[in-house]
């Protein structure tokens, strides 16, 4: 899908990325980590040629970028970042609209996409399609920025610190609305954050970025359980790896298949972080779990979080 074949770029004296290499499945949801200027963000933007690298090949379904014209390269791919960008004086769906209407998309045709959007972000689209930025939350605006990315339903979804400006709840929610929509919309996301927990959480594959160079590329489980070296295990938390590596695995995976027992029950799609502090303050040794539907599910028992919890080695 993406491919950057020995990429390099510099500002003047200072080397931004230097001599990198990756490979970008399509449907993949990868996350770009690393501390300031690292060179994630001068990476995403060199996807869409918002700068330009010096060096090396950045590949498209196979094609070099720069055969692209900018504007069909940039049709092709939604770009969300931490501002937002809404245009103030329009309403919410004008502002999705701005990609359909270029390219010449029939009223009908933006008007069903925009009702399409707006369920897929869970605002009632009778409701918010005729409001105006300024009377929406943060996390409302964020979503149809979002939205409106993905408006010409692109190729490719580009994210660059996208919730960075939002209060922890705020962001926590939208964190679990993007991880729906990716599954829902099986997009390619490229995003970039500064946050190892949000990296964790969202994707499907993390690049570690350090100076330019990729210091790591993981699934988030592995990245946890299998660092690279010293410098992944400091990036990612010495101190609570162990915590980190309960929020990546679902109660459900350590489920017993045994009848229910009297007791409190927890959804079985409940991490086996939230299980633990759940057990320790009801003081249990077990748990019952439930499925969606409410049925059960299985007996988790707390010995097995800590004796089976975490990647097998096989």
């Amino acid at each position: 899908m993406i491919e950057f074949q020995n990429i390099s770029k510099s500002y003047g004296p200072v080397t931004a990325i230097d001599g990198l290499s990756l490979k970008i499945e399509r449907g993949e949801f990868v996350v770009l980590i690393g501390a300031s200027g690292s060179g994630k963000s001068t990476m995403i933007k060199m996807i869409n040629r918002m700068e330009n690298h010096d060096a090396g090949r950045i590949l498209l379904d196979g094609e070099e970028i720069y055969s692209f014209k900018v504007r069909e390269l940039r049709l092709r791919m939604g770009y969300a970042i931490q501002s937002v960008g809404l245009f103030p004086h329009w309403t919410v769906e004008r502002n999705i609209a701005t990609v359909p209407q270029m390219l010449g998309w029939t009223a009908p045709k933006i008007r069903d996409r925009v009702t399409t959007l707006l369920q897929l972000f869970d605002l009632d689209p009778e409701t918010y399609r005729t409001r105006y930025p300024h009377q929406l939350s943060g996390g409302q605006q964020q979503r149809v920025g979002v939205a409106r990315a993905l408006a010409a339903d692109p190729d490719v979804l580009l994210m660059d610190e996208p919730f960075g400006a939002l209060d922890p709840v705020i962001r926590a929610s939208l964190q679990l609305e993007m991880k729906r929509v990716h599954q829902a919309s099986g997009k390619t996301i490229v995003m970039v954050t500064h946050d190892v927990d949000e990296a964790l959480r969202l994707a499907t594959k993390i690049v570690l970025l350090d100076q330019g160079r990729i210091v790591q590329v993981a699934a988030p489980l592995e990245l946890l359980a299998r660092p690279a070296n010293a410098l992944v295990v400091d990036f990612v938390g010495r101190g609570d790896i162990g915590i980190k590596l309960l929020s990546l695995q679902s109660a459900q995976s350590l489920a017993r298949q045994e009848p229910q027992r009297q007791g409190p029950s927890l959804p079985a799609a409940t991490t086996l972080r939230e299980a633990v502090s759940f057990l320790a303050m009801h003081q249990l040794a077990v748990v019952n779990l439930m499925d969606a539907s409410g049925a059960h599910a299985g007996v988790l028992h707390a010995i097995d979080i800590f004796h089976k919890a975490g990647p097998s080695d096989g």
